[in-house]
């Protein structure tokens, strides 16, 4: 049997795609690179993400005021979401909606609320784990922090301590010959935990004082946090041609830059004659199950969509037309297959780096794609001279899910669930192609335009 499968009926193998035709080169992936790194948690992936939007004409509106509907770009900021639209000239109350949606979280570890610690001599941070990542990717990493501070007066601050602030050590194997035979086994209370300092003296307020200290706030002035750990390795082309990134939170950064990036590319350039309403919805918290109020399972998408439809004077009717034809594509990562652990992957489906853009199908509804949707997506692809593959699961293995059969349910719209392949998926740091970030950039412009 071919350890290989032979690309989608209808679309074109990688080699032969005409750069001339894409939306973006490979100065997408560079800023990509420099977006996972500014962006060490969702808070600052939908800070950055709101600048880009902002220099391509958008504006903030705040959820407590009220909304009009004059055309343009707006933006909706909360906590590590982001929802924003664009209104082209002329359209009807009843214009349905072109999204992308994606997630900025990325499964790492998070500070507790009691956060220090230690024992025999060593400072400590206590950590919970978030998500699931590969344990072991966080073992012998030098660490930074970063996230948000709640503050006294009501408002927060970000905070990035991007240097070698942490590190989980790792048991040498003089001490536990057994890993060899065994295999390495991680107790999540126990071993994550990670040190930062030496001294027997552990005060409660040490950690939070250093990082007042560190953003130049005022002792005492912060009474909460959301805070985690992440690698301060840069991302870095990778390889013999440098047609490899390495990088951190490709699961899901990649598709919350690419969605940013199409959007913009959209607004600005046939935005007044848009048939569609083209909206990137990036929520937090899908690698713990998405319910909460910025997750794809709370209210955030529907509330924004829906008062957009009112704010153009829109009836109930309206917006019920307007999601009757509203198509999500819901973009996140997936697997390319492991040169390795082939076995895993089922024999026919075997998506490969630099391929293009997935297409990812599951007939139990773990993700929402289905023949309509397949459709859509191919003439995406085929409009912007980008290759497409499948990815189904193997059939003995358990399928993952994404933010797309939330959003379908929970909105009643027409979902496909799509992404990039990569490699290493929930580690500390992960491995796409060089090409790939692009091309679902023109992918998603395409789709945008409709």
């Amino acid at each position: 049997m071919s350890t290989s499968a032979s690309p989608d009926p209808g679309t074109a193998s990688a080699s032969s795609v005409s750069r001339a035709q894409l939306r973006f080169d490979r100065g997408h992936t560079d800023e990509l690179m420099a977006f996972l790194a500014a962006s060490p948690s969702p808070y600052h992936a939908v800070a950055n993400t709101a600048a880009r939007l902002e220099k391509a004409g958008f504006r903030q509106v705040e959820e407590t005021e009220v909304w009009d509907g004059t055309t343009g770009g707006k933006y909706v900021l909360r906590g590590g979401a982001i929802v924003a639209w664009y209104v082209p000239e002329g359209a009807a109350a009843h214009t349905p909606f072109r999204i992308v949606g994606a997630h900025t979280d990325s499964p790492n570890l998070r500070v507790k609320p009691r956060p220090d610690s230690g024992a025999h001599g060593w400072r400590q941070v206590a950590v919970e784990v978030y998500g699931g990542p590969l344990l072991n990717s966080w073992l012998d990493r030098d660490l930074g922090l970063a996230g948000r501070l709640s503050l006294r007066d009501g408002t927060s601050r970000l905070v990035n301590v991007d240097r070698p602030l942490l590190r989980v050590p790792q048991l040498a194997i003089h001490l536990d010959r057994s890993v060899t035979s065994d295999g390495l086994k991680l107790d999540k209370q126990r071993h994550l935990q990670p040190v930062w300092g030496l001294g027997d003296d552990v005060r409660d307020g040490d950690l939070i004082a250093f990082l007042e200290e560190e953003t130049g706030l005022e002792h005492g002035s912060v009474t909460g946090w959301d805070l985690m750990v992440h690698s301060v390795e840069p991302p870095a082309l990778l390889g013999r041609d440098r047609d490899l990134v390495a990088g951190p939170r490709m699961d899901n950064l990649l598709s919350v830059h690419a969605g940013a990036a199409a959007l913009a590319a959209v607004a600005g350039g046939e935005g007044a004659s848009l048939p569609y309403i083209p909206v990137l919805a990036a929520f937090d918290h899908e690698e713990n199950g998405s319910q909460s109020d910025t997750g794809a399972d709370g209210p955030l998408l529907g509330s924004v969509l829906e008062r957009s439809v009112f704010a153009r004077g829109g009836s109930y009717e309206d917006r019920a037309r307007a999601f009757a034809g509203t198509v999500c594509l819901s973009s996140d990562t997936g697997h390319a297959v492991h040169p390795n652990y082939a076995e895993r992957h089922d024999p026919t489906h075997h998506p490969r780096v630099n391929g293009g853009p997935i297409l990812k199908v599951n007939v139990n509804n773990r993700y929402a794609t289905d023949g309509s949707g397949r459709a859509v997506f191919a003439a995406a692809c085929e409009k912007a001279g980008v290759p497409f593959q499948s990815f189904v699961s193997n059939n003995s293995m358990p399928c993952g899910t994404t933010i797309g059969p939330i959003t379908a349910a929970r909105h009643g719209i027409r979902t496909v669930d799509i992404g990039v392949a990569i490699l290493s998926m929930h580690s500390a740091r992960e491995l796409c192609g060089a090409d790939d970030p692009l091309l679902l950039a023109s992918a998603l412009a395409a789709f945008l335009e409709g």
